[in-house]
């Protein structure tokens, strides 16, 4: 449909290029060849005009910033019937007259100082309708008022009226078709693609709307609608809408055309004199601030230099196989062809004629036609581009939205990983958000890899994960994320209030059954939060605090929630300095041990001493483990305090052996990891001449589940069977101790202070607690140990419950390692072990 239309407007367009010239001047008769012209200061009378000294020829002057008359020969339009007219070229003028005279210099007719708005006729002319008969006319005078040049004037012809009447309607109907072609075109352009036009489609819509407008001014059919759009306006509005052709034509060539197709030098090359173009039509159109024939002259030179580039950018582009090329060539080749004709029509090596008018018109109008079918193609190029481009896109976003969740997402949970836990972080603090951050760690997961295999500890992780992301499914936003092996992140915007609730869902959590391989456990998490912005304004910091507040859950015990506090940042603080301090320390001699008796409930006599660390800090005076105790964990100082402490004891041990008894010493994992670590154990007992039976090793449940549990494990048992006691420290307060009754080689269970302190509640406090625990003991044949005993009346119910041995403030308080003086009371610091694992 399409191409049948285009075929129709080609078909009228090339008919009326044929036909219209000729029809437009048939009957015409060229004034301008013959014509004479003399200057004159001032609106001179018609005797003036008349009997002024006229120069025909090259001294003929064409310009004048007062009045320019030109003598046109009379004698030409002697066949002229009466009512002809005389059409001449628009130019820049500030007024114009017409004087006719006849025999013996009677005026026939005088119209000076008259508006070109009342005389413009269609093709670029003004109309001066002239009464008399041509025979009857004897003299024929044209002036302008400040013309420009009259060397930018094509024609002055002198016609009939019909042929006129002729001329007219052909100048019409090719503006008719013009209009038409050019508006169908732009509008056509205008809506096909609209969503997201290319850089080629705006520039043939700014080209086609310039030349829709160029094609209307310059034939004055713009006149209908506007009337005062005619004459010295209507030209200097020409000259600017050439500018703007020329530019947009040059910018649409050099767009449309595929890429790489062109060098970079030809297209600046095309790009400047797109430029130049715009610019100098515009300085030509300022005739009063800029020499008129020089801006035209440049403006033409432009117009022919264009022509050149383009030529040699079709060469060229045929050449490297362009397809668009050959649209352009049909469109443009007729344009470029009548642009050359109208310049060198212009710079006066050819004829004035309607007939290069009309045709450029004509081959506009034949372009926009083609070059929409170019813009056509293009765009059906385009589209397959596109559809492959949108295509690869489409792959290379599922690509990496693949690889982006397989990036930002945990294997074994389904959660979010770390990465994505901090891209969540990071876009809440950045959209200054108030939320809260939960750190959960799974307790005891190595004991659950230890006894179910590590397929009982991925299920583990899976049902812990599983129960989180249910709770924050409850909360709008809310992000769970698996950010290292055991340990889980909650991100919850809100406020407090959403956090106590999220807080108290997590509470629900504790305790709560897991199953695997049909055993059925407890979950157990220790949880850890803060938030942002009151704790913290970054995300590194609020990892900080919420990771403080996780270590202060776990040395309460684990299984419990602790909120961050200002105080834990200042505890942290002073661990750092106890460890920058501990290597002098450790060099002055400021870790000191205290001892505290052991005794046999029923004789009520000392059969042994339990080893206590301390510190006696410069600044902070006599310290416990429990204010320095991650120093004793860290990796090298840790370990050389505990040989310092052992060295301590035993040496104590060795100088009164008989007298002091059992003696027994809290171990940290450090101690008891590692093959050679019950060798060294052994060979410092041999040092100090001691049996292996005179050393008692404390270890807590929290050793038993150290990374390196199965080495801990071997580790005692080849001191247990070399006689060294083993004792079971905090019985009761751990994570499934029967289990460790049956794995550790536990020759003592000393049950925990915390149940000792219950006995005295009138309620019977934690009485059926060490009722069991004694009663485990004796069925185990283990010495069972009571800790933490500071009145008479625990000492008793001990006794008469069946415990065999205890210790407490009631049988002495922890003290200096001096036999041979009475043992004084610690009063600065309350009984603390050696070390605290886990």
């Amino acid at each position: 449909m399409v191409s049948r239309v285009a075929g129709l407007w080609l078909g009228l367009l090339l008919l009326c290029a044929i036909l219209l010239p000729t029809a437009a001047s048939a009957t015409g008769v060229d004034l301008r060849r013959t014509l004479c012209t003399t200057k004159l200061i001032g609106a001179a009378k018609p005797s003036a005009v008349r009997s002024a000294r006229y120069r025909c020829g090259v001294d003929a002057p064409t310009a004048s910033d007062r009045w320019l008359w030109l003598r046109l020969d009379a004698t030409r339009v002697r066949d002229l019937p009466r009512g002809w007219t005389l059409l001449v070229d628009q130019t820049r003028f500030e007024r114009i007259g017409v004087i006719v005279t006849g025999a013996g210099g009677a005026v026939l007719q005088d119209e000076r100082f008259v508006d070109a708005t009342d005389h413009w006729a269609p093709g670029g002319l003004l109309r001066f309708e002239i009464a008399p008969a041509g025979r009857d006319v004897r003299g024929l005078y044209l002036g302008f008022r400040r013309i420009d040049d009259l060397t930018l004037m094509r024609k002055v012809v002198a016609t009939s009226g019909p042929a006129v009447s002729a001329a007219n309607s052909a100048w019409l109907l090719l503006t008719g078709l013009f209009a038409g072609t050019l508006l169908s075109a732009f509008l056509y352009n205008l809506v096909i693609y609209a969503g997201r036009r290319t850089a080629f489609q705006r520039w043939y819509l700014a080209w086609a709307a310039a030349a829709l407008a160029y094609g209307l001014v310059w034939t004055n059919t713009a006149a209908f609608v506007v009337p005062g759009l005619v004459g010295p306006i209507a030209v200097r509005l020409d000259f600017v809408l050439v500018g703007l052709m020329v530019a947009a034509g040059n910018m649409f060539f050099f767009s449309v055309i595929e890429r790489n197709i062109l060098p970079r030098a030809l297209v600046r090359a095309g790009y400047a004199l797109a430029a130049a173009g715009a610019v100098l039509g515009m300085m030509a159109a300022a005739d009063f601030w800029f020499p008129v024939t020089l801006t035209d002259r440049l403006l033409n030179y432009i117009i022919a230099g264009t022509a050149i580039v383009v030529a040699a950018s079709c060469w060229i582009a045929v050449r490297r196989g362009s397809r668009v090329i050959w649209f352009y060539l049909i469109g443009w080749g007729p344009v470029i062809c009548v642009f050359l004709a109208r310049l060198a029509r212009n710079l006066g090596f050819v004829p004035q004629s309607d007939a290069i008018d009309m045709a450029t018109f004509a081959a506009l109008a034949f372009e926009a036609l083609v070059l929409s079918l170019a813009i056509a193609d293009r765009f059906r190029s385009l589209r397959q581009e596109l559809d492959l481009a949108r295509q690869r896109r489409e792959i290379d976003l599922a690509e990496t939205n693949t690889l982006r969740r397989a990036a930002q997402t945990d294997f074994l949970t389904g959660l979010g990983n770390r990465a994505a836990f901090q891209e969540a972080a990071h876009g809440l603090i950045g959209r200054d958000t108030p939320f809260s951050l939960f750190l959960v760690d799974v307790d005891y997961l190595k004991d659950a890899n230890d006894r179910l295999g590590h397929a009982g500890g991925d299920a583990l992780l899976r049902s812990v994960g599983s129960a989180l992301a249910r709770i924050g499914e409850g909360f709008g936003g809310a992000v769970v994320a698996r950010i290292g092996g055991d340990e889980f992140a909650m991100l919850c915007p809100g406020d407090a209030t959403v956090e106590a609730v999220l807080i108290t869902r997590m509470g629900e959590l504790q305790g709560a059954p897991w199953q695997h391989a049909g055993q059925t456990r407890a979950i157990s998490l220790s949880v850890g939060s803060a938030r942002f912005p009151e704790d913290a304004d970054g995300s590194d910091t609020l990892f900080q605090s919420a990771d403080l507040a996780l270590y202060h859950a776990k040395r309460l015990g684990r299984a419990r929630h602790c909120r961050f506090d200002p105080l834990h940042r200042t505890l942290r603080d002073l661990q750092v300095e106890f460890m920058r301090d501990a290597e002098a320390a450790l060099k002055r001699g400021e870790f000191l041990l205290h001892v505290q008796p052991i005794v046999s409930l029923a004789t009520e006599t000392v059969c042994g001493y339990e080893a206590l660390l301390r510190w006696d800090h410069p600044r902070h005076g006599m310290i416990t483990p429990e204010r320095f105790g991650d120093v004793l964990v860290a990796e090298r100082i840790g370990l050389r305090i505990q040989d310092h402490v052992l060295e301590l004891a035993l040496g104590w041990l060795a100088r009164d052996a008989a007298r002091i008894g059992t003696l027994s010493v809290n171990f940290t994992s450090a101690q008891l990891a590692g093959p050679a670590a019950a060798r060294h154990v052994l060979d410092r007992l041999a040092h100090h001449s001691l049996p292996p039976s005179a050393l008692c090793i404390e270890v807590t449940e929290g050793v038993m589940l150290d990374r390196a549990a199965d080495s801990i494990l071997a580790t005692l048992r080849t001191l247990h069977d070399a006689g060294v006691s083993v004792a079971l420290d905090d019985f009761g307060t751990g994570f499934a101790s029967l289990v460790h009754l049956r794995q550790v080689p536990v020759d003592r269970i000393k049950i925990d202070r915390s149940f000792i302190a219950g006995l005295d509640q009138r309620d019977g406090g934690t009485m059926a607690i060490v009722r069991a625990i004694v009663g485990l003991g004796h069925g185990l044949c283990k010495v069972v140990v009571a800790e933490g005993i500071e009145t008479e009346a625990q000492a008793l119910q001990l006794r008469r419950l069946g415990c065999q041995l205890g210790q407490g403030y009631f049988y002495g308080r922890p003290a200096p390692h001096l036999l041979d003086q009475p043992a004084q009371p610690d009063t600065s610091a309350p009984t603390v072990r050696l070390a605290i694992a886990g």
